[in-house]
């Protein structure tokens, strides 16, 4: 069960300012959603299987094709600096 003093306290660390209405409204929707958890611990799932995703998923590839590649002087026509034919960028540590 969330007491008062547990809002207050996760209040306080999450350096929130809550009035005496949030914190009794905060402290009962709180108890209220672990009532609903309560409810789930007693359902049987014995002979249900560990899933990690409610849908079967797989992935979708594309087939890789080559194509037609942009000239190398479209590519750096916008750029701000450039190196002779390469991307002049900050250096990054």
């Amino acid at each position: 069960m969330v007491s008062r003093e547990d809002v207050e306290h996760v209040a306080l660390l999450g350096r929130l300012e809550l009035t005496e209405e949030e914190k009794e409204i905060y402290t009962r929707q709180l108890n209220d959603i672990l009532g609903h958890f309560q409810a789930l611990q007693r359902l049987d799932t014995g002979n249900v299987q560990p899933t990690a995703h409610v849908l079967p998923l797989k992935n979708v590839y594309r087939e890789d094709w080559v194509g037609q590649h942009m000239p190398r002087e479209d590519a750096l026509a916008n750029c701000p600096d450039r190196d002779e034919n390469y991307f002049k960028v900050p250096k990054i540590v």
